[in-house]
C-alpha cells in the first residue's frame, strides 16, 4: 500500500516522473503543474464551498470533474506531443538573443 501511495504521489508531483516530463523545457513544466495546482486548488474550493446547496453542489461537482479532464487531456498531451508546450517567451538554450 505504502508503494502504491508512493508511486501515485511521484506520477502527479514529480515532474521528471509524470507524464509531464516529456516537455523539454523544465521551466514551461513547472509553469503546466503550478496552472494545475491553482486549477485544482479552485475546484476543492468551488466544490467544498457549494455542498450548503444542492445546485451550487452539482455545480462544484461538475468543476471537480472538468478539473480532472483537464489535468487528464494536459497529462496526455505532454506523453504524445510535448511540442505543445514549447515555449516562444524569447528564451534561447543555445545562447542566442532575439
Amino acid at each position: 500500500m505504502q508503494g502504491m501511495i508512493s508511486y501515485a504521489w511521484n506520477y502527479i508531483f514529480d515532474h521528471q516522473v509524470s507524464p509531464l516530463r516529456h516537455i523539454p523545457d523544465v521551466g514551461t513544466r513547472h509553469m503546466i503543474l503550478q496552472i494545475l495546482g491553482w486549477m485544482w486548488a479552485v475546484a476543492f474550493s468551488v466544490a467544498i464551498g457549494s455542498y450548503v446547496l444542492l445546485p451550487a453542489s452539482l455545480i462544484g461537482h461538475a468543476v471537480l470533474i472538468a478539473a480532472a479532464a483537464i489535468t487528464t487531456a494536459t497529462y496526455t498531451a505532454a506523453s504524445v506531443k510535448p511540442s505543445l508546450f514549447k515555449s516562444a517567451s524569447g528564451r534561447r538554450h543555445d545562447g542566442e538573443h532575439i
